[in-house]
């Protein structure tokens, strides 16, 4: 074998040269970026997703303690022995006969109380009650009027409140509240729908709108928990809730 022979054979056996490792560790690089990419854009929407699942269900079970609250108002057990205004007497932020209290100011979260009794019906028997937002059940309880009180801390977020005792949060991350009572201004027809809604201070100043709420409507405003770009601060999650045996049409 001569010399440019063996030189040939070398050359064939010597391997990859630098600039050829080079730019195969360039493309390794390259790929191994996009793939971290691809994983982090995964693993974020993921989160996102999960961020969004938890405050639909953070708003879904503040909707609902809401609505059973709303919906339980003025309830009376036995009311042939009693009216609204033996049963409900005045007290605190009630005036006789109230089943419904709350505030309005500008710019700060509304609060909303309301109340009913729990307790055997006219027959002695005893009739399904409401579970309340500190967990406790009114069902076969003595009778009793029960006061239930919703407002915002800056902190803690939606609070609930019973017959005035400390308040227990329902859920984080609430901002605002804003309430407004669906009342009949209009005499004729004689039924309970609801032709104005208006916010505690209006109608408390009406001096009769009070008796005729036939629903609430509730709005509760959430951060929005994946806030950023294209994302608003904040979501806001309403419901319009009938007030026991006053939703609808009666004639």
């Amino acid at each position: 074998m001569d010399r440019y022979t063996r030189m040939r054979s070398a050359s064939r056996q010597g391997g990859f040269t630098l600039v050829e490792l080079m730019v195969t560790v360039a493309i390794a690089m390259f790929l191994l970026a996009g793939l971290v990419t691809i994983v982090q854009n995964i693993r974020g929407s993921y989160f996102n997703q999960q961020q969004l699942v938890q405050l639909q269900d953070e708003q879904r079970f503040a909707l609902t303690v809401l609505t059973d609250a709303v919906q339980a108002a003025g309830y009376i057990p036995n009311p042939t022995g009693n009216t609204l205004a033996t049963a409900f007497p005045n007290a605190g932020p009630f005036g006789q006969g109230w089943v419904f209290a709350g505030t309005h100011v500008a710019g700060v979260p509304d609060t909303l109380s309301t109340r009913f009794q729990s307790g055997p019906s006219a027959t002695g028997n005893p009739t399904g009650g409401v579970v309340l937002c500190d967990g406790t059940d009114t069902s076969n309880t003595p009778q009793q009027v029960w006061t239930l009180t919703f407002s915002v801390d800056p902190v803690q977020g939606l609070q609930c409140s019973v017959n005035g005792a400390p308040a227990v949060t329902l859920v984080g991350g609430v901002t605002g509240f804003t309430v407004l009572y669906g009342v009949k201004r209009n005499v004729a027809p004689v039924d309970y729908n609801v032709d104005t809604y208006e916010t505690w201070d209006v109608l408390a100043a009406s001096g009769s709108d009070w008796a005729n709420i036939s629903a609430v409507r509730v709005v509760l405003t959430f951060k929005n928990p994946i806030t950023g770009p294209n994302q608003p601060a904040t979501i806001d999650m309403e419901r319009v809730v009938q007030v026991m045996a006053r939703g609808g049409v009666h004639t």
